[in-house]
């Protein structure tokens, strides 16, 4: 693809924000989307890419990424995750702060800037921390962070806390129109716990996180929006009482959004089996009834994204006692076919499937990306929407290999991920 301009033919164009579904063509010319439609005219030196009647969208937007970088590159770095990004069919993600040091100060914003422009694979962004440290007590300098370039703030896997310190950031929050992202779990109640609580955990002899451990953090802060105005977002939700807490506030009009990660769907607490720590994540793996309110809050659009929450951890941060063990999963690879099933069995349509790692995300974020329109960047992704294949973490590009899907069939692979009109990944055979 190093012609002035390409045409992909033969694609099926699917678009979230259009909600255009149809065979048609792209023309693509320095790095936006030139034009598309059933027919379009193209330059006579234009490359073709002929997609045979494979799907095209707007590349994934993942909302939910740890990149280990800096201070911990031997489990992940920029170029490993962006390669295993660009697989996956995401062409744009955005970085969690807790790094080593966490990003809390402009400097480590600019830093991660730099580096995804020197690595040039996909588009990189970031989000700074509410408060400095992540220690959950003073706020960081969130104007600062933002004019700088971050995108949101969070404190990762922290959760504030302190409503005194989440209701000043949500304030500081709305009289800048910024986005606060909270992790929903109650931390005395869930101190010590390793798994969701119930009768699994206690068969398992291991300390349980009650559900209501997120409900309570959300309900709290719900309050606190309805004080503020600020912004709120709440990451991975993973039990029913919390999105019908959401659904409400919703109902209400609060600036409130959501987003879930596959696991939450895909798999209960039963896959923890005995005592994988693959499937210890945080929040945990929920019940059952817990991940059918997930799947039935992403129907009714209760809850507004998915993101892959790739947590890449080393074998020996895993490989110890469950309870000892580090929480968390990848995700950047198998993104798109995990999000797939939701379509593959009748729970969405595929638009709004697409929608959900895409322009949704994307909206949220306030980034011009996720989707398919004159003028946009040309971020695509050309996938298989029926091909069948098998979960293997041998074949993960991630540096790290945690992950419970391990063996799980699935249908729907990429095939081909453009950025900026760049090809930066194409699958063999």
């Amino acid at each position: 693809m190093s012609a002035s301009a390409t045409l992909f033919r033969n694609a099926r164009l699917l678009d979230p924000t259009s909600r255009r579904d149809e065979i048609g063509e792209i023309l693509v010319r320095d790095g936006v989307i030139a034009a598309l439609g059933r027919r379009v005219d193209a330059p006579h030196d234009a490359a073709i890419v002929d997609c045979r009647g494979a799907c095209l969208a707007p590349g994934l937007v993942d909302m939910r990424v740890q990149l280990r970088e800096p201070g911990a590159a031997h489990m992940e770095n920029m170029v490993s995750a962006s390669h295993a990004a660009a697989s996956g069919g995401v062409t744009t993600m955005v970085a969690l702060p807790n790094t080593t040091p966490p990003i809390d100060e402009v400097a480590l914003v600019d830093y991660v800037k730099r580096r995804a422009r020197d690595i040039g694979i996909v588009n990189v962004h970031t989000y700074a921390a509410i408060t400095k440290g992540l220690a959950g007590k003073e706020l960081a300098e969130m104007g600062l962070l933002a004019e700088a370039g971050a995108l949101a703030f969070t404190d990762a896997e922290c959760a504030v806390a302190d409503a005194v310190v989440m209701r000043r950031a949500l304030s500081y929050a709305r009289t800048f129109d910024l986005l606060v992202m909270q992790h929903p779990e109650e931390p005395s109640l869930a101190a010590g716990g390793a798994m969701n609580e119930g009768e699994m955990a206690t068969r398992l002899g291991l300390p349980g996180i009650p559900p209501a451990a997120e409900v309570i953090m959300v309900e709290r802060d719900l309050r606190l929006v309805e004080l503020t105005g600020g912004r709120y977002h709440v990451a991975h939700v993973s039990t029913a009482a919390a999105i019908e807490a959401i659904r409400r506030a919703k109902a209400q009009r609060l600036p409130v959004t959501c987003d879930t990660a596959p696991p939450y769907f895909a798999l209960n607490e039963t896959a923890v089996g005995d005592y994988r720590t693959f499937a210890k994540l945080s929040p945990p793996l929920r019940s059952e009834d817990d991940r059918r309110a997930v799947v039935a809050g992403l129907r009714d659009g209760t809850i507004d994204a998915i993101a892959s929450d790739h947590s890449p951890h080393d074998q020996d941060s895993k490989r110890l006692p469950f309870a000892s063990a580090a929480s968390g999963i990848i995700g950047l690879e198998t993104l798109l076919p995990l999000s797939l099933e939701l379509y593959h069995n009748g729970h969405l349509s595929l638009l709004d499937c697409l929608n959900a790692v895409s322009r949704a995300p994307a909206e949220i974020l306030r980034l011009p990306a996720g989707v398919l329109a004159i003028g946009a960047a040309a971020d695509l992704v050309v996938f298989d929407l029926d091909r069948p294949w098998r979960i293997s973490e041998k074949a993960f590009r991630s540096k790290s290999k945690n992950s419970p899907f391990d063996g799980r069939p699935v249908q729907g692979i990429a095939m081909m991920t453009v950025v900026g009109g760049r090809l930066v990944f194409e699958r063999e055979g």
